[in-house]
């Protein structure tokens, strides 16, 4: 998951992106429209690696890496996959912090480090004997962390940056768990006093 920030250049908007998708917050919710079987509200084809890839630390980087593309796209996962997300920071626009946060989770942080990512070299690093659990982790300043959970706990959950101003720029995107088998692997009705969107 590559998180950045970028700037529109035409009306000089901030906007922010997970896998170069700024978040586009739809008029109603998406576990409203999960559980009522809604199309039209979302989309399920939410990257696996972010569609451009770039040396993401670089000093300098292209503009045009500061206009993402709005969607409201999630990810669909099985019940009780196993999943990693890496959290690539960037340095478009100037990198800083990211205290990325996942509803609905734990994790295992399983390692962090400077500079891009390398999927043949960091893995090698990680630590699998005792990692930190967490709800909360910080992404470095152009670095990495990559973190680990069991998709068990079926619903709608939103991950996004814990800094509001980055969620109001669509730093944020959603996780849909489905049902697993038998009755305590189903995703729970949404509550009747849930306030709409």
């Amino acid at each position: 998951m590559e998180t950045k920030y970028g700037i529109l250049q035409r009306g000089r908007r901030f906007r922010a992106s997970i896998n170069n998708i700024t978040f586009d917050t739809p008029r109603t919710s998406i576990l409203g429209a999960y559980y009522r079987g809604m199309n039209g509200v979302y989309g399920d084809d939410f990257p696996d690696d972010p569609p451009f890839t770039f040396n993401y630390t670089a000093n300098n980087l292209n503009a045009s890496l500061q206009t993402p593309m709005n969607g409201t796209e999630v990810k669909v996962l099985k019940y009780n996959d196993t999943v990693e997300l890496v959290f690539q920071g960037t340095n478009v626009v100037s990198g800083i912090d990211h205290p990325m946060h996942l509803h609905g989770y734990s994790f295992y942080v399983v390692g962090s480090g400077f500079g891009n990512f390398d999927r043949q070299r960091d893995p090698l690093n990680y630590n699998l004997v005792d990692p930190p659990l967490q709800q909360t982790i910080a992404v470095p300043q152009n670095g990495w962390t990559a973190i680990r959970f069991r998709a068990n706990n079926p619903g709608v959950w939103f991950m996004h940056c814990h800094f509001e101003r980055h969620v109001s720029w669509g730093m944020e995107m959603v996780f849909i768990v489905r049902n697993g088998k038998g009755p305590d692997a189903r995703m729970l009705p949404p509550p009747r006093d849930m306030p709409k969107c």
